[in-house]
């Protein structure tokens, strides 16, 4: 078995992988969620927007750590080089525990869900005992998990070329989408029919009655409900720091990670709003926020292609979940592979096949993601862990204040565009939200922290056992 990996991916490979982990699910959903909580349309535009620029800012802040360091994990050898051990295992462990392994188990339902559009015995349980409750759906997850993982430990060529193929598709898909929809926008009124009062902002609830009440977005309310829904928008846009936990098989990655991570982040950005403006040509206000089960991207494609629609948008969904995933796995296990090279993690984990690849890691990974799959509890797991992550983020890029200070000689191949106003934007726009979440989602954001300080002491036992 060897200790180095072996260096397979070019510029090209990694901007697929940075898109193809970006796109999942999201997109074809979370526009519903965002305009019911804030009932405009010109909203949530601009914070699809908003989610844009500052995906993009930190994607060009992190060259600057990827050039200095490219190395395997990524954001976890960015911390511990600019803060220590301890916060860079805390941020390893949320990763594994919720943030990497629950967005492939999310995202692996996902798949298995729009799977039983065609085949809707998937929706059946198999077992249902008391809380035990298991569906062919979770199974058909779990065995999505387990075949990409199983591919991509026979050797990166697998990975990439899954890559490849499936995001591929699905950017092409997405253009679709998006050209068919403009184009057949443009033939009606709709738009100019939801943008009449576009920037009216509302709220609607329903009381235990079934009353319907309607409250206006003004002030302090409107800026709090912009800030508690562009959650959403963030979480689409998330996962593109993955190529950083592959950086040992990217060639030249002092370059091409930096590159990579610009080209990716912008393309989708530029994929994510056009796709709401084709919502905005295609549905009515209503329509969008009543899709049911928030499938905005169904309802669109119903509208393109009439009753087909629901299953070719079934069909593009698949493709682009089981795409995402291979994304997510292939970089995932590169990260607990570095944490137990550091003696943070399963000594076992730190090994690497004929290969070059971290088998035992992918596995591990495998394991405890199959495990949230029949949890049902990994969408929770994903609001907990949602500030936890926003606030690494803002600990990761001020560690470019932090390393240019203390190691002010050190070759930096790729400075950080803006530097330090854009890197100073990025981090005061994250703050921001993150006041914001603790005010309106108090519970949601302890229990990301929870999570998060749950480390500490499974840290100090890993450090007495060493």
């Amino acid at each position: 078995m060897g200790d180095t990996p072996k260096k397979s991916l070019g510029l090209l490979d990694a901007t697929l992988l940075v898109a193809g982990s970006m796109i999942g699910s999201g997109i074809f959903i979370v526009s519903s969620i965002m305009l019911n909580d804030i009932g405009s349309p010109a909203w949530m535009l601009v914070l699809w927007g908003i989610t844009g620029l500052i995906t993009v800012l930190a994607a060009l802040s992190y060259g600057e750590l990827a050039g200095m360091m490219p190395n395997a994990g990524g954001q976890y050898v960015y911390i511990q080089r600019a803060y220590g051990r301890l916060p860079s295992f805390l941020y390893g462990w949320t990763v594994f525990t919720v943030i990497q392994t629950g967005v492939i188990a999310a995202v692996a339902v996902a798949f298995a869900k729009y799977t039983a559009v065609f085949i809707p015995s998937l929706n059946l349980d198999i077992i249902h005992v008391g809380f035990l409750k298991v569906s062919w759906g979770q199974l058909v997850a779990i065995a999505t998990i387990v075949l990409l993982t199983y591919a991509n430990s026979k050797g990166l060529r697998n990975g990439k070329m899954i890559q490849f193929v499936f995001t591929s598709a699905k950017l092409l898909a997405l253009f679709a989408l998006i050209f068919l929809g403009l184009y057949i926008g443009t033939q009606t009124e709709i738009f100019t029919a939801n943008m009449v009062h576009a920037w009216d902002a509302y709220k609607t609830t329903s009381s235990p009655s079934g009353n319907i009440h309607v409250s206006p977005l003004v002030g302090w309310a409107l800026f709090g409900a912009l800030g508690a829904t562009i959650i959403n928008s963030l979480f689409s846009a998330d996962a593109w720091n993955n190529v950083t936990f592959i950086a040992g098989e990217i060639q030249n990655p002092q370059k091409n990670i930096p590159r990579s991570l610009f080209l990716g982040t912008l393309v989708v950005t530029i994929l994510y709003i056009l796709a709401n403006l084709a919502y905005l040509m295609l549905l009515p206000n209503a329509a969008i926020m009543h899709a049911p089960s928030n499938r905005v991207g169904a309802a669109a494609a119903q509208v393109i292609f009439g009753e087909p629609g629901a299953l070719i948008m079934a069909g593009l969904i698949m493709i682009s979940t089981f795409g995402c995933n291979n994304g997510l796995i292939l970089a995932g296990s590169r990260l607990y592979h570095a944490m137990s090279k550091d003696g943070l993690f399963l000594k076992q984990a730190g090994k690497l096949n004929r290969e070059g690849i971290p088998e035992v890691s992918l596995w591990i990974q495998c394991l405890w993601a199959s495990v949230l799959c029949l949890s049902g509890k990994y969408e929770d797991l994903l609001t907990y862990s949602t500030f936890a992550s926003l606030l690494f983020y803002i600990l990761t890029i001020s560690g470019i204040f932090i390393l240019r200070k203390k190691e002010p000689k050190t070759h930096r191949p790729y400075l950080a565009f803006g530097y330090p106003v854009l890197p100073l934007l990025y981090l005061l726009i994250t703050l921001c939200i993150c006041v914001i979440l603790v005010c309106h989602s108090p519970l949601n954001t302890l229990s990301g922290l929870f999570i998060v300080f749950l480390g500490v002491p499974i840290y100090w036992f890993t450090i007495r056992r060493q």
